[in-house]
């Protein structure tokens, strides 16, 4: 199949515009999303970009490349695997997508049958509910699956999929956050939209929160 041709500039001296430029093209956007989750190999990504097909997500990451969003980098044997990551400006992009969850959250609704669910696309809507709880880990565990998001003591946020895997629990064994929290897709959709805070969907029962102690 041939790769698909890169958009055209638009031409035009204005800063949305060269933005658009950058990161307009279809997919772009949703790369992105995948790799603030942390570095992914592109088994990976391809994986978690259901109905991308391989020539667009090669052509997507190359033209990424060509821009400065993202690298390429050769793990450390055992692995033998290359990972994608984004660079210091793919990362700048995390804001533009908390805007964009938030313009979009009132159009979420019900997932139709044709959509595909994972669990860290509700990580950037949640961001700011969860950065209510202070600085440190909130493991977060749906049916779906897991996320993480890190909060910084100056309030900044990021998130990581899966299981968190740093810090040690005080009088135990093996890795943990500083909170656990427990919920569903549809509270997530609620806490998104706007319709229930974090404190509401615990006080109710839609949500479950367990804070842990670590030790360095």
């Amino acid at each position: 199949m041939p790769r698909q041709p890169r958009r055209r500039s638009y031409d035009q001296h204005c800063a949305a515009a060269r933005a658009l430029d950058l990161v307009g093209d279809r997919w772009t956007l949703l790369v992105v999303r995948e790799l603030l989750a942390g570095p992914r190999r592109y088994t990976d990504l391809h994986a978690d970009l259901p109905g991308v097909s391989t020539d667009m997500l090669a052509g997507r990451l190359k033209d990424m490349e060509s821009a400065g969003l993202v690298t390429r980098r050769r793990l450390p044997p055992p692995a033998s695997a290359s990972v994608y990551e984004l660079t210091p400006r793919g990362r700048d992009l995390l804001p533009v997508l908390r805007s964009l969850a938030a313009w979009g959250a009132s159009d979420l609704g019900e997932p139709r049958p044709t959509d595909a669910v994972r669990a860290h696309w509700y990580a950037i809507p949640l961001l700011g509910p969860l950065a209510e709880l202070g600085a440190g880990v909130v493991q977060v565990t749906l049916d779906e699956g897991e996320f993480h998001v890190r909060i910084g003591d100056d309030g900044s946020v990021e998130y990581g999929d899966g299981v968190y895997e740093g810090g040690r629990l005080s009088g135990g064994a093996g890795d943990a956050p500083d909170v656990r929290l427990r919920t569903d897709a549809a509270t997530c959709r609620a806490l998104a939209e706007g319709e229930s805070t974090l404190a509401g969907a615990i006080e109710s029962g839609r949500a479950t929160l367990e804070r842990l102690t670590r030790v360095p």
